[in-house]
């Protein structure tokens, strides 16, 4: 039997409309962390709404069904901002959702605050590749806000006592950045745009040609 053609997954910039589905992202994001056995940021559903009024939600929808989530936050006068809670729901992963999730994100935060300063705090490797596609650099966490309010949302993590031995010098996660005047990052973030503009032209004429009756490809793919 034919396997079903997946549904398609739009992502998009959450508003009011969306605040029924707190309680699932935060569910979502609760379990993912238990199976992990890594820390996480409690946020309150309070918190999750009202980001979603402002406009700094990132959210998953497959029709009316739940997929993905993160979010963005200015700190330190919005001299830095992060990108937090991605999470992406058992039944769609392995979809790529996470890397759409995650670039949809940071272009908010680049375009809502083009001078701050990006950053990702993170213990997961897939979360680690991401940031470097689009050009974090690892660096100290005294690179890092000092708004104490950022470093209150660490208090709901299991790996909270670690921080506070090492006086916020360090814990399990690590540290990435992203400095708009940092020509490191600029580079990283040129040439990924370049790597995906190609992937996405390739992609086209693939289905310009599959379009044209009677067309086969030649052995190079023409």
């Amino acid at each position: 039997m034919e396997k079903e053609k997946e549904k398609e997954v739009d992502v998009m910039v959450a508003d009011s409309s969306h605040e029924g589905y707190v309680p699932i992202i935060l569910d979502t994001i609760e379990a993912a962390a238990k199976v992990r056995g890594t820390g996480i940021a409690k946020r309150s559903p309070d918190y999750v709404a009202q980001k979603m009024r402002e406009g700094k939600v990132i959210i998953a929808l497959c029709g009316e069904e739940f997929a993905g989530f993160t979010y963005i936050e200015s700190w330190g006068n919005k001299q830095f901002v992060a990108t937090s809670g991605l999470i992406v729901a058992d039944k769609f992963r392995d979809r790529g959702l996470a890397k759409r999730l995650k670039k949809a994100s940071f272009t908010l935060a680049r375009t809502t605050w083009p001078g701050a300063k990006l950053f990702s705090l993170t213990s997961g490797s897939a979360v680690m590749k991401m940031n470097t596609e689009l050009g974090y650099v690892p660096v100290t966490f005294a690179d890092l806000t000092d708004d104490n309010a950022f470093w209150k949302g660490c208090e709901g993590c299991i790996n909270h006592d670690v921080l506070v031995s090492r006086n916020r010098r360090f814990c399990i996660c690590t540290a990435m950045l992203f400095d708009p005047e940092d020509p490191r990052c600029l580079i990283h973030e040129e040439m990924y745009d370049i790597l995906r503009k190609k992937v996405k032209q390739k992609q086209q004429e693939m289905d310009d040609s599959e379009a044209e009756p009677g067309r086969t490809p030649d052995a190079k793919g023409n």
